[in-house]
């Protein structure tokens, strides 16, 4: 048997030796949307401080970047404006108006395209990334919430009505419009498209339809009341939500709950840093604290103290930074993801407090960021 002292020693050893490796910045800017001061905070990922506040004239909700080219798109929702910003001039290029009001935006891959869920009137409206001007408009029944699949389809949800509307977007039409017993609160497609997973809220339960026909699979009850979605590359699914201080993880490919796991107080926010370990971020905005679940194991491996309020979770591409966005102190947290694992590549026995990389100030109510690499370049 080894001694207590002998592996402290080894663990101690194998964690300096590790700690030799020096963090590096990503050579990209994250644009952050924050709501209540109505701007655009851009923070230089190289050195990880704000490089400028973009004013807008309306509040910004969301942000998506382009895979293709170094732009950014913000959506206000309350004006129904998406705005398309130049990460090289760093400035608004273009306003492009898809309604009175909106909801939210995705982006497809089938076409390279971003659609957004417009509220007044209600469409789904088609923005393809090549000119940045608007497409195609799908008129919806539906104006809650909405997802989008690899493979063309979307799906749109009306809360009151208990209602989705399956949407092809190759065909431009609504294929479908399915009544569901719960309230669809949340939307989720597995990775092959064959089936919808609807978070119901009010009922505590997961329902699985099969998108061919609008059946309803089967429903699944939670300990918890669904609040957010998260997935990560192999098609998990993780809940967090009212009622629990967990997550709950389920495997839709089976269309079966795995296990729940304790995440903090209160886990809201998540995102998912793949990688050897890989690690489940998940937001206590009561604790201002971001709790980290090892993948493989989904036991708690850290916990970062990290802010007031924190609301959202990005993980730079190069897997090395995770990016908390912190709605009350207005500032961006960031989490060098290696200082999460206590002995390199030794796997975490028990969880410790992990310590923050940097502070960033950008802004008022930031809830939501992307993003943009400078190097990207038009295909």
């Amino acid at each position: 048997m080894i001694s207590r002292r002998a592996w402290l020693t080894g663990s101690l050893a194998a964690a300096a030796g590790c700690g030799r490796r020096k963090a590096t910045g990503y050579r990209g800017y994250c644009i952050v949307a924050n709501r209540e001061g109505k701007t655009l905070g851009v923070v230089d990922l190289n050195n990880f401080h704000l490089r400028k506040e973009i004013s807008l004239d309306a509040a910004p909700a969301a942000v998506l970047a382009d895979p293709a080219r170094p732009r950014a798109f913000a959506l206000a929702p309350e004006a129904g404006t998406v705005y398309e910003v130049d990460a090289l001039t760093l400035s608004v290029t273009r306003r492009i108006k898809v309604g009175n009001s909106a909801v939210g935006m995705h982006l497809a891959a089938k076409p390279g395209a971003i659609w957004v869920l417009a509220r007044d009137p209600a469409a789904l409206v088609e923005i393809p990334l090549e000119n940045a001007r608007p497409g195609r408009r799908i008129p919806v029944p539906a104006v809650d919430i909405f997802a989008i699949d690899k493979l063309g389809h979307a799906a749109a949800a009306n809360w009151r009505e208990h209602s989705i509307a399956l949407v092809s977007l190759d065909q431009g039409k609504v294929v479908r419009t399915v009544e569901t017993a719960a309230e669809p609160s949340l939307l989720h497609y597995r990775w092959d498209g064959e089936t919808l997973l609807t978070g119901n809220w009010p009922e505590r339960s997961i329902t699985v339809l099969d998108v061919a026909t609008g059946r309803t699979v089967v429903r699944l009850p939670l300990a918890l009341a669904p609040r957010n979605f998260c997935s990560n590359a192999d098609d998990w699914l993780f809940i967090s939500g009212d009622g629990m201080d967990a997550v709950v993880v389920v495997f839709p490919s089976h269309n079966e709950i795995w296990q729940t796991s304790l995440a903090g107080k209160a886990p809201g926010a998540m995102a998912v840093a793949e990688g050897k370990p890989g690690y489940l971020l998940a937001a206590n905005p009561e604790s201002g604290t971001v709790t980290a679940l090892d993948m493989l194991t989904e036991n708690l491996a850290a916990v970062v103290e990290v802010g007031r309020a924190p609301g959202f979770i990005l993980v730079t591409p190069d897997q090395q930074y995770a990016l908390v966005l912190n709605r009350q102190s207005g500032d961006m947290a960031v989490i060098r993801l290696f200082s999460l694992n206590v002995a390199g590549n030794q796997r975490v026995l028990k969880y410790r407090s992990a310590s923050l990389f940097d502070m960033v100030a950008v802004g008022r109510d930031p809830v939501s960021a992307a993003v943009v690499n400078w190097e990207t370049a038009p295909s």
